[in-house]
């Protein structure tokens, strides 16, 4: 069944000014998954009008407010996890499990967001003019451009507009052309829970359009706030449109998550951590564990039991990977290793998007598995002696997203996690993890800012400088 989906602009649902649509195909049978408006750049400017217009009348709406309608769409949202499932099924392959983890936390992400409307804070600065009160004030700061991804398709596009709804922003959501249907259940969603017109919009636009309606956008004077997650080639791009014109932006970007094994480690939960953060999603996550870095002095019983692992997931528990572009880069990236001297332990190369856990023994510098990311379930084991050539591997790589280290120790795990260069570690666990309020974002190639929490709070408001005059100041003249 193919799901149409529209553009919403100012609280109607409506067709793209020249009535251009694309498709979607399901990855796995190349039915049409979704038949989807293709927005212009005049559709931009009308929803960016639109944001701009509402956006006097919401910076003003108290706390309790939007906290209730935040809380409104979690539920909205939760009532649609059977069509959130069939539809992320069909445009992005993913499995059951995968589609509703995604509802549930972007209803937390939701509920996060309805709590932090009442944590935009300020402060009482000391002045050195007699009689003068001086604040700092936290303040919505406009209309908000979030761009997701099709990958985690909810979560990723609910946390692009949640906080800075809670921040007394008005937004424009630009979807995925991988996942167009699945991020507009969303705006149903909120459509549904109430927020007021121009509010909440939402455009999307084949590939062929999307830098001509990105780059309008972002050069409209209401937009105040951008925020991209994606590939760090897109994500370039986006910062030099967003340096041009001066706007302050997000990015969330590519990784290449290092797991590092230390020579205590406790070798059965490592190889859990591993097994979970290299394939959930078939390894198309932006933290999945794209390099397992192991002590060799315990590399092959780590190994035994990782291959073990691997080898006796369930059947269809991967899912599949997004398209045949994805299958042709992941086979690329085995077939090089291999002929470099690499060996498969698991897994192999694949032929339709239903892809193997693919781990790959004996990756060396030379070879593209080393540095690129394979976003797909083909991953690299890398060997290496002792605790600083463990961390200089993995600091080795131009991103910084995600990364993990097992040790029984934990101040050593901890001296360990300190050296290295990614925005998120995590001791004794994945790098997979995700949570509504933690401080989530890169460094290096990965991007900057953070998403989650209070660190979200910083990002989309404005800090002003606001003073009151209490006794009569003199001044010079």
């Amino acid at each position: 069944m193919t799901t149409r989906c529209t553009l919403f602009i100012d609280g109607n649902s409506v067709k793209a000014k020249d009535e251009r649509t694309f498709e979607r195909h399901n990855p796995v049978d190349g039915t049409v998954a979704s038949l989807s408006d293709s927005a212009t750049p005049d559709d931009a400017l009308l929803a960016a009008e639109a944001a701009s217009r509402a956006f006097a009348l919401w910076c003003r709406t108290t706390p309790a407010e939007r906290r209730s309608l935040l809380l409104n769409a979690a539920d909205e949202l939760e009532k649609r996890s059977d069509k959130f499932v069939a539809v992320m099924a069909a445009e992005t392959g993913a499995t059951p499990h995968w589609a509703g983890f995604n509802v549930h936390l972007g209803a937390e992400i939701l509920r996060e967001a309805a709590a932090l409307t009442t944590q935009i804070d300020g402060q009482l600065i000391p002045s050195n003019v007699p009689g003068n009160l001086a604040m700092g004030v936290r303040q919505g700061a406009g209309v908000v451009l979030g761009m997701a991804p099709w990958n985690a398709p909810v979560i990723l596009a609910v946390r692009a507009i949640a906080t800075p709804l809670a921040c007394g922003n008005t937004v424009i959501l630009k979807g995925s052309e991988l996942s167009p249907a699945t991020q507009g259940l969303i705006i149903q969603a909120l459509h549904a829970a109430g927020f007021p017109s121009g509010v909440v919009n939402y455009l999307t636009c084949d590939p062929e359009q999307t830098p001509a309606v990105v780059e309008s956008l972002i050069a409209h004077p209401a937009i105040r706030r951008v925020n991209f997650t994606g590939s760090t080639g897109v994500g370039r791009k986006i910062a030099e449109t967003c340096g041009r014109h001066l706007k302050p932006v997000v990015l969330e970007l590519g990784g290449k998550a290092p797991l590092l094994v230390l020579d205590d480690a406790d070798l059965t939960q490592a190889a859990a951590g591993a097994t979970f953060g290299a394939f959930a999603n078939s390894g198309q996550i932006c933290m999945s564990t794209e390099r397992i870095i192991v002590d060799s002095a315990i590399a092959n019983g780590f190994i035994d039991q990782l291959v073990s692992r691997v080898k006796n997931l369930p059947d269809g528990l991967l899912g599949p990977v997004v398209d045949q572009r994805t299958v042709t880069r992941c086979n690329a990236l085995i077939a090089d290793a291999v002929a470099k001297g690499a060996r498969i332990l698991t897994g192999g190369p694949g032929e339709t998007t239903q892809m193997r856990a693919t781990l790959i023994d004996g990756v060396t510098r030379d070879m593209r598995l080393w540095s690129e990311e394979s976003f797909g379930p083909v991953k690299a084991i890398l060997r290496a002696s002792g605790d600083d050539e463990l961390i200089a591997i993995a600091n080795e790589s131009e991103y910084g997203l995600s990364s993990a280290v097992y040790s029984r120790d934990t101040a050593r795990a901890w001296n360990v996690a300190q050296q290295l260069q990614t925005g998120i570690c995590h001791i004794n666990g994945p790098t997979v993890h995700d949570e509504a309020q933690m401080p989530f974002g890169g460094c290096k190639s990965s991007g900057y800012g953070r998403f989650g929490g209070r660190a979200g709070i910083h990002e989309f408001t404005e800090l002003r400088w606001i003073t009151l005059q209490i006794t009569p100041r003199q001044l010079p003249f």
